[in-house]
């Protein structure tokens, strides 16, 4: 199988499984496959240092889901006007962010695998965390591919979360990708030419990779 029809089937994959949760569980963190609203938004808290004090900005949000980062903004940053894009690989789940989010200004959403165009910064909030059946070669390619795009549309910097390493003895799950922080602090650095800032130890089994430019 060619690279290309790897990343399809991969990207095929992660469209059906998101689908199927909005679908079970609606527009609610469990709908976007978290536990509950205040893991999500301490994920969140830990992505946005990316922005810095940035009063008005741009922002790619990859992975958006029905939204949820525009309610956070909303609650923890009311001062700050960020114009929005938020892009993921479900059409059902533009569609609920579409209705949920209508009328609101400085937002846009897309359907598709890559950023329409360039903004100030880019995230991606658990988007590399479910593999699935996924090879873990072919995961990876789609984490790398991923993360190239967001670095081509990111004018100042992006940021990225993955689950960390279980400790040992801990039961895992087959379908959950883990991996330690420096490969892909390797990848940001050297391949995409970013400064990596890697965030720990905020509660959670995972980190945050902020990568500026």
């Amino acid at each position: 199988m060619g690279a290309d029809a790897g990343l399809a089937r991969t990207r095929a994959h992660v469209d059906a499984y998101y689908s199927d949760k909005l679908q079970r569980w609606g527009a609610t963190p469990r709908g976007v496959d978290w536990t509950c609203a205040a893991t999500q938004a301490l994920r969140f808290v830990q992505l946005m240092r990316v922005c810095a004090d940035d009063g008005r900005f741009s922002l790619n949000d990859v992975g958006c889901g029905y939204g949820a980062l525009l309610s956070f903004l909303a609650e923890r940053h009311p001062g700050r006007t960020v114009d929005y894009t938020g892009i993921d690989l479900s059409a059902a789940m533009v569609d609920a962010a579409e209705r949920l989010w209508a009328g609101a200004p400085n937002l846009r959403f897309a359907q598709g695998s890559a950023c329409p165009a360039p903004a100030d910064y880019s995230v991606a909030s658990g988007i590399f965390n479910v593999c699935q059946s996924i090879g873990r070669a072919e995961w990876e390619r789609f984490v790398r591919a991923t993360l190239h795009d967001m670095r081509q549309a990111s004018r100042r910097a992006f940021s990225v979360n993955f689950m960390a390493p279980l400790a040992p003895g801990m039961p895992d799950v087959p379908e959950l990708y883990r991996t330690a922080p420096q490969p892909w602090i390797d990848v940001c650095a050297r391949e995409l030419g970013g400064d990596v800032e890697l965030l720990e130890g905020y509660g959670l089994r995972e980190f945050t990779l902020l990568v500026r430019l």
